[in-house]
């Protein structure tokens, strides 16, 4: 799953052969809860400007948190799916920092007692699975926005409260392209768990990614810079390159490397200084007095991990084993509504036999006439089982695959079965040995020169056969059997 995006900034899409980048990434995803973290008030994409407030959310005094559980089942059944330890005791903690988005003055956060330890997120580097290791998925609830018009800044706390998983990886990282396919796996795993939309133009998967560089070889770290709030792949990418080529510059021109947070400015295609990097004890964190310790059982935690669907690059795989091309395999495995429209279809047609027939329809004329009717394939009219009708008379030479073309418009714009259609229009393809010899016995008796300049070695003339063979039927012969008759014939001739 290498990226070929490329930085619009003039450096480097790899650092220099004598410098190695070390690279971690913090992901905040927006929980798809109904409700924030810690108080009822809902939770709404482009509602009007702070209307989604309350008392906790403007750390009023007196008022008082309350954890949301269905942000600790969603964030339980992410940490199961990348392979995290749950932690059957875990705690916030506040962060503190003063910023105009943030009532409190502190973030409730997990510090030393996060819900997940360990794990990892999977990736493909050049058709290879690779695992990225995980240092820790910890709760948190999130900031408002600061809208900035020129000499003005208008807070919005619509967003204030709501639930986040932050995501944290080792610093395993070696290359903005690794950054970027981290990311893109990440978002279609949260999808496939429906824990999150994982829109990120919406702002539901952000990324800090703390880089340095290092020479080659070497095992200390070097001083990382921070970037942070990258919302899209594209931008992780290019900042990342960004920076890499930034620090190579500074160390190779015998300057510092400053620890610092800085934001990157997609229009300029550049970072700049956002504020000195803080440290843990700069934020002066200490369990919430107000939140007890959330305590979770064996029997939840198996419970939850029962649920989980299979994993996008495990169903990519799976697809490959049953002889589909990788192309047609991602394709399908790309969401996971797609995945289970496919794997119904092949049920409902009785198992792997027609695994390529399947996939060809399922990724090829299903989705164009959903694409003409406006829908998407969770929205499909046509059922599963509907489709499977229609592709097991292909599959038993009933109709030809051009046939079932023409009859699939009718079946998405009604609840006709595909055999029902077929008996009533009179599809069904002529299979009938003796009436299709006789159409061609009669066809190569009116065409004696192309009958000679097929047996001369003209071998493209058979298509000009099979074509009038197709018309003299209305196209309801079987190709299959007329171009074997058809090369028995001419041989024998």
């Amino acid at each position: 799953m290498s990226t070929k995006t490329m930085s619009t900034a003039t450096v480097s899409t790899e650092p220099a052969s004598k410098w190695e980048a070390v690279i971690g990434l913090e992901v905040h995803v927006q929980l798809a809860t109904k409700s924030k973290a810690f108080s009822a008030s809902a939770v709404q994409y482009g509602a009007d400007p702070n209307s989604l407030t309350d008392p906790t959310v403007l750390a009023l005094p007196g008022s008082l948190p309350v954890f949301n559980d269905e942000g600790l089942r969603l964030a339980m059944r992410l940490g199961l799916a990348l392979g995290c330890t749950i932690a059957k005791q875990s705690r916030f903690a506040r962060k503190h920092y003063f910023y105009p988005d943030q009532p409190a003055g502190y973030q409730i956060s997990q510090y030393d007692e996060p819900i997940c330890l360990g794990g990892s997120v999977p990736i493909l580097e050049d058709g290879v699975r690779k695992e990225i290791e995980l240092t820790r998925i910890h709760l948190e609830n999130d900031a408002g926005k600061n809208n900035h018009a020129g000499a003005r800044s208008l807070v919005d706390l619509n967003r204030a409260g709501v639930v986040l998983c932050e995501v944290v990886s080792e610093p395993v990282l070696r290359s903005a392209g690794e950054a970027a396919d981290y990311m893109r796996s990440l978002r279609q795993i949260v999808r496939y768990l429906g824990v999150s939309e994982g829109d990120m133009e919406k702002g539901q998967l952000r990324c800090d990614a703390n880089v340095s560089i290092r020479p080659r070889g070497q095992e200390a770290f070097g001083t990382r810079a921070e970037l942070k709030n990258i919302n899209s792949f594209k931008f992780v990418h290019q900042a990342i390159d960004h920076e890499i080529a930034r620090q190579i510059r500074l160390l190779e021109d015998g300057k510092t490397i400053v620890q610092e947070t800085r934001l990157w400015d997609a229009d300029a295609g550049r970072s700049r200084s956002m504020r000195g990097k803080e440290e843990a004890l700069d934020y002066r964190y200490f369990p919430d007095p107000d939140l007890p310790p959330l305590e979770v059982s064996e029997e939840t935690i198996e419970r939850i991990r029962s649920e989980l669907p299979e994993l996008p690059l495990d169903a990519r795989a799976r697809l490959i084993s049953l002889g589909l091309a990788v192309d047609d395999a991602e394709q399908l495995s790309a969401e996971r509504g797609m995945l289970a429209y496919y794997d119904a279809t092949l049920v409902a047609l009785g198992g792997d036999t027609h695994a390529k027939l399947a996939a060809n329809w399922v990724s090829g004329a299903l989705l164009a006439e959903l694409g003409r009717l406006g829908k998407s394939i969770a929205d499909s009219p046509l059922q599963p089982e509907r489709l499977a009708g229609l592709l097991r008379l292909i599959a038993d030479d009933t109709i030809s695959g051009k046939i079932a073309k023409g009859i699939l418009p009718g079946m998405m714009e009604s609840d006709d079965e595909a055999g029902d259609i077929v008996d009533r229009e009179g599809l069904g393809q002529i299979t009938d040995t003796g009436a299709l010899e006789s159409i061609v016995d009669d066809l190569l008796a009116a065409n004696p020169k192309q009958v000679q300049g097929y047996q001369g070695g003209n071998q493209k003339l058979l298509g000009f056969f099979v074509g009038q063979v197709m018309k003299a039927t209305g196209g309801k012969a079987n190709p299959k059997m007329v171009n074997q008759l058809l090369r028995t014939k001419l041989t024998a001739k």
